[in-house]
């Protein structure tokens, strides 16, 4: 269990689900979820990572946060009826663990930790997509670059990154020819290897010196709100 939200429960409170759980591998690009789609299913992710994008009437979207093994999508829907408010995309290959809303909302109801959990995952959740705002409108494109490699590496259990350049366009808002430009960049300053749809983490060290203080600041949040990792 890699989950960090899963893993903190009681094993009394995570009784309350475990019928109901089922085991899922999602592909990249996978979507999950338009704006106003009802929120049937909550995604635990154990390795991988999805993203929240917002999107622009003109077809223009950027991703507001990320939810890997430290969270939950959708995890709102365990409190009462959700839709969600962004389009949600598979961002690398998840393999999560997934429960219906309404089995959470049962458990949800008969568990003061469950409760607790989900209050403070959401609070967690904004703090991530509100830190998210600044960064887009204040931070150079290689420091959103390198805290976005940073955060990806944290949730995945290679140094392998596999996305498409327009992938990369939309997680930072910016055209194809500035994601190429950027990687180059980072690439001869030895942090990464770019290859045509693949970035491989070379140099960890490097990215966090490159990385803006968002990286830090989001990971403080969820280190202040949610439980130990085990």
């Amino acid at each position: 269990m890699r989950n960090r939200l899963l893993a903190s429960l009681p094993a009394e409170d995570y009784a309350l689900i475990a019928p109901h759980l089922t085991a899922v591998e999602l592909e990249r690009g996978r979507l999950l979820y338009d704006p106003g789609d009802p929120i049937e299913t909550i995604y635990f992710p154990q390795d991988g990572v999805i993203s929240l994008m917002t999107l622009m009437e003109n077809g223009a979207a950027i991703e507001s946060a990320t939810i890997g093994r430290e969270g939950a999508l959708g995890l709102m829907a365990a409190v009462s009826p959700r839709q969600s408010l962004s389009r949600i995309i598979v961002q690398t290959p998840v393999k999560a663990t997934r429960i219906g809303a309404g089995a959470m909302h049962e458990a949800w109801d008969k568990s003061a930790a469950i409760k607790d959990l989900v209050d403070k995952h959401t609070e967690a959740l904004f703090g991530h997509a509100i830190q998210s705002v600044a960064c887009n409108a204040l931070h150079p494109v290689e420091a959103r670059f390198c805290r976005w490699l940073l955060t990806c590496h944290d949730r995945i259990s290679n140094d392998t990154v596999a996305l498409t350049q327009e992938f990369l366009a939309d997680m930072l808002g910016v055209q194809r020819t500035t994601v190429t430009a950027v990687a180059r960049s980072l690439q001869e300053k030895g942090a990464i290897r770019y290859r045509r749809g693949v970035v491989d983490i070379i140099d960890r060290p490097a990215l966090e010196a490159l990385a803006c203080e968002c990286y830090g600041a989001i990971n403080r949040t969820y280190e202040r709100l949610l439980p130990p990792e085990h």
